[in-house]
């Protein structure tokens, strides 16, 4: 471990679902909206609330595959990372990383069914899922009786059609630039309050900006204890990779 906290600094100096923050909030600027090419003439698109959507180019969009769950009580009625109220009733999910109100789909790999969410909140806090449908989302997926399944998830991005010359054609509007943001690696979460402020102090004896949320589950409350890991998410990947390979395996990177 004592190789580990000099090896983040040094990353962090080079490139310098309802929580509530122990420490002060890190001030940051928007991230600068993408400009994405020319939609391929073999994507198919997807119409929601009367906008057209289409997967986003790889250079510039998101895509894994992973791990699916859902919930649904006790966080239907509590309020979304994003101020929202959550409503399992409805097509959300939540997400490590990506911007707030981001479409994605969803394809469960298992069985062949779709279907398109957006991204309201954040989640699912556990290492090794990728995304947290509602309810809803998880019924249509078939994912709700089993709880977890193998997806693959692809951010779209709203597509508007034009006029050039005597024919039409689609181009993507500008979207976030979901490679940049306010990232975090959670180290740690605990019932006990003491725990996490121990983990605290020592991450920030040690030269990391280290803060604890609170998270609310209704019959208990949890401390998590997350360390800043920059503007840039490849960076903040190295960063959790350290960490898991330094005595925290459950390491993983989260957006603010």
């Amino acid at each position: 471990m004592k190789y580990l906290l000099p090896f983040l600094f040094l990353l962090l100096f080079l490139n310098g679902c309802g929580t509530k923050s122990i420490a002060p909030p890190t001030s940051k600027a928007p991230a600068p909206m993408a400009v994405p090419g020319s939609i391929p003439a073999t994507q198919r698109p997807y119409v929601i609330m009367g906008k057209t959507y289409y997967p986003l180019p790889s250079a510039e969009g998101y895509e894994e595959n992973g791990i699916a769950s859902w919930y649904g009580n006790p966080f239907h009625g509590r309020r979304t990372s994003n101020g929202e109220v959550y409503n399992m009733y409805e097509e959300t999910a939540a997400h490590k990383t990506l911007p707030m109100n981001t479409m994605v789909l969803v394809q469960n790999l298992e069985n062949g069914r779709e279907m398109v969410v957006r991204i309201n909140d954040r989640g699912p806090f556990v290492k090794n899922r990728i995304i947290d449908l509602s309810y809803t989302a998880a019924s249509r997926l078939n994912i709700a009786d089993r709880g977890t399944a193998k997806v693959k998830v692809t951010a779209l991005g709203e597509a508007r059609t034009y006029r050039q010359g005597n024919r039409e054609v689609e181009r993507f509007l500008p979207h976030e630039n979901f490679q940049q943001g306010d990232f975090y690696v959670q180290i740690g979460s605990f019932s006990n309050p003491d725990n996490a402020l121990r983990l605290r102090d020592r991450m920030q004896k040690q030269g990391n900006n280290t803060v604890i949320t609170r998270f609310d589950r209704g019959d208990t409350s949890f401390y998590r204890v997350q360390v800043h890991a920059g503007s840039t998410l490849s960076v903040a990947k190295n960063i959790e990779t350290a960490f898991n390979g330094n005595g925290f395996p459950d390491a993983f990177v989260v957006a603010r």
